[in-house]
């Protein structure tokens, strides 16, 4: 059960949304550093790629924004990182409760016996 495609498809979606929730902060902590280029954190399309053959396992790239920069070389826009926050926040929720929803089965299966 804890080594099926979903779960490690969930566990993979759980430690990404994580880190990305990581270079955000980092983002948002460097918003007025002279030359910071905002971090992206990219796996969706690893991910589905892993469950299509069957594996589930995808990690995380992180890459630096190619958006354009102000004055000072700085390319973190608040606006941005506030979507990317929650946005972040709502998928991980989800990620979690479907992970719940996993070990309420378990639960109650071993309950019923």
């Amino acid at each position: 059960m804890f080594d099926s495609v979903t779960s490690v498809a969930m566990k993979s979606a759980l430690d990404a949304l994580a880190m990305r929730q990581r270079v955000i902060a980092d983002n948002v902590a460097n918003v007025q550093t002279p030359g910071f280029l905002a971090g992206r954190v990219s796996f969706e399309d690893e991910l589905a790629r892993a469950v299509e053959r069957g594996t589930g396992a995808a990690a995380p790239t992180v890459a630096r924004s190619l958006e354009p920069t102000r004055t000072n070389g700085n390319n973190v826009n608040l606006d941005t990182e506030t979507l990317s926050n929650v946005d972040t926040n709502l998928r991980y929720q989800v990620a979690t409760r479907a992970i719940d929803g996993q070990f309420s089965a378990i639960r109650t299966a071993l309950r019923s016996n």
